[in-house]
């Protein structure tokens, strides 16, 4: 995993930029702390930041090639999962390699079949390939947004970069955010529309989009991949057997590279099964799998249990980490450290975030780093196999909007009296709508089936991605590449098609998917409800926040000031957070978590030092 930027301008000599790309490449050091290397020309500028996980000598970057007496030069951050399948298919059409990395591959794919290389990999990664002979750079992102990728255009020069803090350390591009933008942190936030990247003018190559710029500066986007509607013929036997099949293949793949390798454990069943499978793999070597967990201090005497958060973590990973014979390390986290890292969580999404979901993620990952380079995780198996309560509750399967973001009317209550007239509602309908017409069908499908393929497509085209984001800043901030093995392209494309009653087998959410596992995990693990990632209930948090945002109130100089009704915050602070009684976003962020949303707003606004205009 690495991190890449580049400028491009094809009509001005822009070597002299040489600087300006040092400075962009200076704030991915933390994606990419092991090497640097650059690309320097007349016309494009590329730099890279690698993190090694495989071939340590002949993967480093930029990479260069010259075929038939025309180059080829990449900046790459990602991993190909089906890297060897491809070096043999380019073997049989006479290519060699002078590495086992898959930046080779990749590389050379393109070399051989164009642009169209982007349809023959299975993988996460964001890349850019300047074509010499053709005079064209071309970037590309992975399917479900994996990994970042932004850009602007400033005096007719593409910039871009791993992250918008790369972009910014182009002293020429403004810091600034418009009402449309200040409409997305109100009413979407912390997700965001894709595309967009919030700051006026800045904008993000979305997943499964690539960008061509051409000699003549012309810069052109498109979806190279959609999904597709596609009659279902399996039995559920057969769906359970293809489920199994698909899954294990996945993370066997993603079990590979030169460094060590662990898995987060948190005993709910898509962490189990990644664990149970990995532990498998690493007793053939004649190794044992560690595994890790997190919790918060004194957090089992303050549990509650919700419809999203039935059952706590910490018996569950003991219990499955003594089945599959792991290694098991537990992360307890200090609330007190856990506020602090609100600012590392915005710096690190370089945007307001999911608050504490995101500071406990960024220090548990920091704690891993200390003996793991990678570590595979259980993201995105409810998005694609049903695990929310929104694929399983009609009232909430049905209900004509985003799911997870049911109560945007009470957002309003918080923004001050110069933009209560922002169209939060109408922003949020016009993406849903945008989003639904966008959702392929089958003729004749039931109501049901219908609307399921919509909840999906959702799910992966907006709640993933907000998770896939979270997961690879707070991880790559650290140094840590994090792998999702549910992120399968080929799995994800398999299980958009299940019929409702497939993919909710026997009436249960993720029931297919237990079932895949049946015989094989525990009973007590299959049939476990589903709980999502813990977060801290201890008062002592609560009061921790509460305090940081009146002081932050209490600063006449606070940014914040700008966009919040300060009366209306306080009257939050006084109840705790109780007087807020709907989810900000998803199903955690209530209570202490919306306070801290906005503690990470104004650290957004001062830390940045953006220019709101309005």
């Amino acid at each position: 995993m690495c991190g890449i930027a580049g400028l491009v301008n094809f009509k001005k000599d822009i070597i002299q930029d040489k600087e300006i790309l040092e400075k962009m490449i200076k704030t991915l050091e933390r994606r990419g702390p092991d090497s640097k290397g650059y690309y320097i020309s007349q016309n494009v500028l590329l730099g890279h930041r690698r993190l090694i996980v495989v071939d340590p000598k002949g993967g480093m970057q930029p990479m260069t090639k010259i075929f038939q007496g025309k180059k080829y030069t990449l900046v790459y951050n990602g991993e190909l999962y089906n890297t060897e399948d491809l070096r043999k298919e380019l073997k049989t059409k006479g290519f060699t390699f002078d590495s086992y990395s898959d930046t080779e591959v990749l590389l050379t794919s393109y070399i051989c079949f164009g642009k169209e290389c982007i349809n023959k990999l299975i993988g996460i990664f964001a890349f850019g390939i300047f074509d010499e002979d053709k005079k064209e750079v071309f970037l590309a992102r992975d399917q479900m947004g994996v990994k970042p990728l932004f850009y602007t255009v400033n005096n007719n020069t593409l910039v871009f970069g791993s992250e918008i803090k790369t972009i910014l350390a182009d002293p020429r591009i403004k810091r600034e955010i418009d009402r449309d933008g200040l409409t997305e942190i109100f009413g979407l936030g912390p997700a965001t529309v894709p595309g967009s990247a919030i700051f006026k003018n800045i904008k993000e190559v979305a997943p499964a989009n690539c960008l061509l710029i051409s000699s003549d500066n012309n810069i052109k986007t498109w979806e190279y991949w959609k999904l597709e509607a596609k009659e279902f013929h399996e039995t559920p036997e057969e769906a359970i057997v293809h489920t199994r099949e698909l899954l294990t293949d996945a993370i066997k793949r993603q079990l590979v590279g030169d460094v060590p390798v662990c898995t987060f454990l948190s005993g709910g069943l898509d962490s189990s099964i990644i664990s149970m499978i990995a532990a498998e793999e690493f007793r053939k070597q004649g190794k044992t799998l560690t595994t890790y967990s997190i919790n918060y201090e004194d957090n089992e005497k303050y549990f509650k249990s919700s419809l999203f958060q039935p059952t706590s973590d910490e018996y569950w990973s003991e219990e499955m980490s003594k089945f599959i014979g792991s290694n098991h390390r537990k992360v307890v986290l200090d609330h007190t450290d856990l506020a602090v890292a609100l600012k590392d969580a915005v710096i690190s999404r370089d945007l307001p975030g999911m608050a504490d979901i995101d500071s406990s993620m960024l220090l548990f990952c920091k704690e891993i780093r200390k003996d793991f380079v990678v570590g595979l995780t259980g993201e995105c198996a409810d998005e694609i196999f049903g695990g929310y309560p929104w694929f399983t509750r009609d009232e909430m399967f049905y209900l004509d909007t985003f799911p997870w973001s049911r109560f945007v009317s009470n957002r309003k209550a918080i923004v001050n009296s110069s933009l209560k007239n922002m169209p939060l509602e109408d922003l949020v309908r016009t993406q849903y709508e945008k989003s639904l017409s966008k959702v392929p069908h089958l003729d004749g499908e039931s109501r049901r089936d219908h609307r399921m393929r919509e909840v999906s497509y959702l799910n992966l085209k907006w709640f993933m991605v907000q998770l896939l984001t979270r997961k690879d800043r707070v991880s790559m901030y650290n140094g840590l590449e994090a792998r999702v093995p549910f992120a399968d392209i080929r799995l994800v494309d398999y299980a958009f098609n299940l019929p409702a009653e497939i993919k909710l087998y026997k009436g249960r959410e993720k029931g297919l998917l237990r079932a895949a596992f049946e015989g094989i995990l525990p009973k007590d693990i299959i049939y476990r409800k589903k709980s999502p990632y813990p977060k801290t209930h201890n008062p002592i948090y609560t009061d921790i926040v509460c305090n940081m945002m009146r002081k932050i109130l209490d600063d006449k100089s606070s940014p914040i000031h700008e966009v919040i009704d300060d009366k209306a915050i306080r009257e939050i602070l006084r109840t705790k957070g109780e007087s807020y009684k709907v989810p900000w976003y998803g199903q955690l962020m209530t209570g202490p978590q919306l306070i801290a949303y906005l503690i990470q707003v104004n650290i957004w606004l001062k830390e940045y030092n953006i220019n709101i205009l309005t």
